[in-house]
């Protein structure tokens, strides 16, 4: 296999760093690596793959020993200190769709509307990693938990002097949290064991970064038991995606038949528990009249569904966002049941605003920020006890143009009070002030 030539390139650096200064000289030698060690991790000899640089070593063990020979290894300064411009790289775990969305994408929007560059990488792929990196002033990490990677591209942002965030929006880290945690009750015993196991290196993250962000109070609460780092909240909200896509859905749905339809919208695994609160008051109001239906979107294992629900239920599969709003819109009410424990406290209303883009409103439980999203009687109804699904589920069905002027209703408050900005409801004012000084 053909090496890296590092004496030219050391001799490269020197001569541009003293031309241009280190910054460039770094970013410069940065690209030229990733480019390089993509070529050679690609091919080989006679066509054959071979094994990219990182096989013999990690992946910046090249550039930072050049740094070190020609004693620019250590930064002079923070880059935030001497760059007007602000540039944000994050890092993140971007193969959960959803959080991805939320937490990521959404906050690219944001920032970029301010006039703050922003790019992102996924936490394994380290060329884009590194390349992102190099020209930021501010690093962002999302739900990173501790391991080679993760710890590589901490020390090189470590070196470059960024000011590190690290952002998560489920208690991870929580061993205590797992511990009542009811939708895993559903899932395989080995997998408590693994998430319980992971839960002190995203801690062990957590408190590597100068600041953590949050999604709800009650995570910021529940993080403050574990981490002394100062902790900000930043919610999810309605950015242009769902705003845009929530609108179309709604068009699509051109007319209203009949059949009163009950949404329920599960991300990921282990949501049947949350469904098995609300069965009961379910089954009975489903089965007293010929014309109601549920709508189940998303991850459910239907042998879960007693015998007599069945024939009534309609399944979408897990899809796009774009295809799983068109679905959600046919629906007349969407139910939100989160089971009352540690885990889902620390629970974002993600769903009240999926719901709401669609115009459809809300049934939420009293548990996580549901309740702050959903406003009772006027977009939806939060429900605290077995009883209040019940009437809630009856109020709309009785009268579907009134549940249709709540979905409206609760489709103009996301466009007034959720979409993208800066009111402190959706994100703290020290976060700004911690980016932009």
């Amino acid at each position: 296999m053909t090496s890296l030539p590092v004496l030219p390139l050391i001799r490269r650096f020197g001569h541009v760093a003293r031309q241009d200064g280190v910054l460039p000289a770094t970013a410069k030698a940065s690209r030229y690596i990733v480019r390089r060690a993509r070529r050679l991790g690609t091919s080989g000899l006679h066509g054959k793959s071979v094994a990219p640089p990182a096989a013999r070593g990690h992946y910046l063990t090249g550039i930072w020993q050049t740094l070190t020979q020609e004693q620019a290894f250590n930064m002079p300064q923070a880059p935030a200190v001497h760059r007007r411009r602000r540039k944000i790289a994050m890092i993140a775990d971007l193969n959960l769709p959803q959080c991805r969305k939320y937490r990521v994408e959404q906050l690219a929007e944001f920032w970029r509307r301010r006039g703050v560059s922003f790019d992102y990488a996924h936490f394994q792929d380290i060329p884009r990693a590194v390349r992102i990196m190099q020209q930021a002033t501010h690093l962002m990490e999302y739900r990173l938990q501790s391991g080679q990677n993760a710890e590589l591209l901490r020390y090189e942002a470590r070196r470059l002097r960024l000011p590190i965030l690290y952002d998560l929006d489920d208690p991870l880290f929580s061993v205590s949290a797992y511990a009542t945690y009811r939708n895993l009750t559903v899932l395989e015993p080995e997998l408590k064991d693994r998430f319980v196991d992971d839960a002190p290196k995203y801690l062990d993250m957590m408190n590597g970064a100068d600041v953590l962000s949050v999604s709800t109070p009650g995570m910021a609460e529940h993080a403050a038991l574990y981490s002394a780092r100062p902790i900000h909240l930043r919610r999810n909200f309605a950015d242009d995606q769902t705003l845009t896509a929530g609108h179309a859905a709604m068009q699509s749905v051109a007319t209203h038949d009949t059949v009163f339809r009950v949404a329920f919208a599960s991300g990921s695994r282990g949501h049947e528990a949350d469904f098995d609160d609300v069965l009961a008051p379910l089954s009975d109001f489903i089965l007293a009249a010929g014309n109601r239906r549920i709508l189940v979107l998303g991850h459910f294992d239907a042998k879960r569904l007693p015998d007599r629900l069945r024939d009534r239920v309609d399944r979408v599969a897990f899809s796009g966002y774009d295809a799983y709003l068109q679905a959600l819109a046919a629906a007349d009410c969407a139910l939100m049941p989160l089971c009352d424990d540690q885990f889902n406290q620390c629970k974002s209303a993600v769903r009240v605003i999926d719901a709401s883009a669609v115009g459809v409103p809300s049934i939420a439980s009293q548990v996580g920020d549901l309740p702050f999203m959903c406003k009772h009687g006027l977009t939806g109804f939060v429900a605290k006890d077995q009883g209040d699904w019940t009437e809630a589920l009856t109020v709309l069905a009785a009268d579907p143009r009134a549940a249709r002027q709540m979905g409206i209703a609760a489709r103009k408050d996301l466009e007034r009070h959720w979409a993208a900005s800066d009111r402190t409801h959706i994100i703290d004012p020290e976060l700004i002030e911690w980016v932009e000084g």
